[in-house]
Formats: structure tokens, sequence, C-alpha cells
């Protein structure tokens, strides 16, 4: 359900030969802080597969939040490419990278931005009522019933619990049927149980409707329900980890108190 028109722009931004759901190409990333340059990415490639589910992680400063703006288009690289689908966000304009991530792609944080003022199901369809898409009622229902929130469509974000209200960023992340979910610690306001809940949500998504999500995250366990683990750190990929477990994924992250070892796997 894309809104773009096939623009001679548009058109000259296709790659036809990438299958990956999100792809980057030497990103970097860099800022100015104090005057000084500081590099947050440092020339990194990346493919993330459609399908599938990315844990990103790395300690504070790593590069791994910044990865995720760049890549979701919330951020413009230095330099390098970025690909959401078959598009190439690099050379669009504001106006057209907007009406993407309206279409293409789902976003949950851990603070869920709601609106107050709106009910569940009005902050739901809220990407549709911008966008001016026909809602499909049947895809919503099956998203609402999805969730578990069928019984709370006219509560406010205020008579939820943090859970419920993680719950309702998620049903409208999936409302466009986006082409990626990123999250951006999606459970770190959450309590242990909740968040295992929240989790499972995100698994059953890849899982049952074929959803690419890529999660930044800092917490092992939260990183084990993903199909990959990739580890930055100085704005550099050192680690990539098909399903490793909490277990290993700490003591991945561990290790990097000493010089990063570039560790590929699979």
């Amino acid at each position: 359900m894309s809104l773009l028109s096939a623009t001679p722009e548009h058109e000259l931004l296709i790659d036809p030969t990438n299958q990956a759901a999100v792809r980057v190409d030497q990103l970097t990333r860099i800022y100015a802080a104090g005057g000084q340059p500081v590099t947050a990415l440092d020339g990194v490639d990346a493919t993330f597969a459609r399908g599938t589910f990315t844990a990103v992680m790395g300690q504070s400063g790593s590069g791994k939040s910044t990865l995720l703006q760049t890549a979701a288009g919330l951020d413009r690289p230095t330099s390098g490419r970025v690909w959401i689908g078959e598009t190439e966000l690099s050379a669009m304009s504001e106006t057209k990278l907007t009406k993407l991530r309206r279409t293409k792609i789902g976003f949950v944080f851990q603070a869920f931005n709601l609106i107050s003022a709106l009910t569940v199901e009005e902050n739901i369809t809220l990407p549709l009522r911008l966008s001016g898409a026909r809602p499909d009622s049947r895809w919503l229902t099956e998203v609402v019933d999805r969730v578990g929130l069928g019984d709370r469509l006219h509560h406010r974000p205020a008579q939820l619990s943090g859970g419920q209200q993680q719950r309702v960023a998620i049903a409208r992340a999936l409302a466009m049927r986006p082409d990626v979910i990123f999250c951006d610690e999606p459970t770190g306001a959450l309590d242990t149980q909740t968040a295992a809940e929240v989790l499972g949500l995100l698994r059953s998504t890849v899982d049952e409707q074929g959803q690419t999500v890529i999660m930044v995250t800092h917490d092992p366990v939260a990183a084990s329900y993903a199909d990959r683990v990739m580890v930055l750190a100085d704005g550099r990929i050192v680690a990539d980890l098909p399903q490793p477990g909490a277990d290993r994924i700490a003591e991945q992250l561990a290790s990097l108190g000493g010089r990063p070892q570039l560790n590929r796997e699979g």
C-alpha cells in the first residue's frame, strides 16, 4: 500500500538488483561536537533480509542509534547510500522522504510516542490518515486482534498500562503494512514480563506475517529474540552473529572492553 507515485526522480532511485528490506553501503555519519568532528558511523556495510529480525547492539556511543536513524531516513548520512527495498534514500527530497517513511517504514520507540488526546483506534490509524490512504478494515481488525487490544479501542493512552501502550505503538507501525519496522529500545521502559510479551509480539510479526524488524537494544535477553545480532563499536560492525543466545551476546558485549576485532559468522 504505497502512495509514492512513479515520478522521474523516484524511478532514478530504483535498484532492481536489491531484494533486501534494507541495505546500507559505506555509511558514514560525522557530527560536530564542541568544534571537533565525531565519527558516529565509519563506512558501515550491512544488508537486512526481508522477513528477518535483527538486533543491533553496542555500548553507548557505538553508533547503533545513528545506524537506525540513518537507515530509517530520519537522519542524513555524511556519505554512503541507503536503500529501503528497491528505493535509494540518499538523493530524495525531504518531502519524498516523509512520504516514504509514512508508507514504507514503521517505528516503535521506547517512549511509545502516542498522542494522548487520541483513542487507541485513532492512534493506530493515524499513519493512514496522514497519508490519505483508505483503511483496510480487515487488516486493521487482524492487527488489533494480534496485539490483543480489541477491548481497548476507545481508551486513551493514559488509561493503558505501559505494555498496552507499546502494543498500540506496534499496531500503529503495522497498520500501513510497512517494508520494515525500526524499533529503538522498545522494551526499555517495561518490566521483565511485559517486555517478554512485547518481544514475543515482534517475533510473531516476523514469523507469521513475514515482517522485517530491526531493533536497537542494550539488553542481551531482548536481543536473543532476534534471528541475528549485529554489534557495533566505534561506528563499525565488530560482530555479526546468527541466533547467538543471551549468554553469548553478553560475552560479546563484555569483550568490547578491549580493542574490538571483527567477528563475522553466517
